[in-house]
């Protein structure tokens, strides 16, 4: 059983880096916290931790192994993932001088399924969410681990993920910090337009490139 709590303790540490870095759910939820009302922003943060089970519900089950494995398949994915960034990123191009405010009165609100697709789909798509729960579950988590537990930890990160992201909503939509923010508003959310283009530029030109996924090494995964 301690061999289980030191590889957990392992795992909790990988995911708090990966949680924590820059990406498309953080520039999509500091987005959402200075656009949308707190609620949104929070609807956002689940579907972000709601992604994070698909994630691990295809690790456990191998198919993330068969994508990552596949050119093709993961040349797919990323080409997705990159499209859909750029949907995201246009609509953050096109803000307008006003300040950083919720969207009210003559604008039509987000509603809270929009906003929970938003951080939903933004997760799922991600190319490299796949390497990291791929190579998570074959490479750091001993494959005689049973699967409920492996299952346990995936509902933490899940559950985790959400929390981190859902102190992000609270935190940015605090009245100080909008004030803050309000008057180069447009100017960030187009800062996070330009963020969003980068990283799916930076997509499209390892598929253009012909870059191919990184090999994991066989373990259980292969059930």
């Amino acid at each position: 059983m301690q061999n289980y709590w030191l590889e957990f303790m392992t795992v909790a540490l990988v995911h708090l880096l990966a949680v924590a870095s820059p990406g498309p759910d953080f520039a999509i939820m500091l987005r959402q916290a200075l656009t949308q009302s707190r609620r949104n922003a929070l609807f956002s943060a689940v579907g972000i931790g709601l992604g994070i089970l698909l994630h691990v519900g295809y690790s456990l089950l191998g198919i993330g192994l068969l994508i990552q494995q596949s050119v093709m398949l993961f040349t797919v994915l990323k080409i997705i993932g990159a499209l859909y960034l750029l949907w995201i990123a246009w609509h953050c191009l096109r803000a307008k001088p006003g300040g950083i405010h919720v969207k009210t009165g003559g604008r039509k609100m987000q509603t809270g399924w929009a906003a929970f697709r938003l951080g939903f789909l933004t997760n799922i798509l991600n190319p490299k969410a796949t390497l990291f729960f791929v190579s998570l579950f074959s490479v750091i988590i001993n494959p005689g681990t049973p699967v409920l537990l492996q299952a346990g930890y995936g509902l933490y990160m899940a559950l985790a993920t959400g929390l981190w992201f859902a102190m992000v909503a609270v935190f940015f939509t605090q009245p100080r910090v909008r004030r803050g923010f309000n008057r180069f508003g447009h100017w960030l959310d187009r800062a996070m337009g330009g963020i969003l283009v980068l990283l799916a530029g930076q997509l499209l030109l390892s598929t253009v490139s012909g870059s191919e996924p990184p090999s994991v090494p066989s373990s259980g995964m292969d059930r």
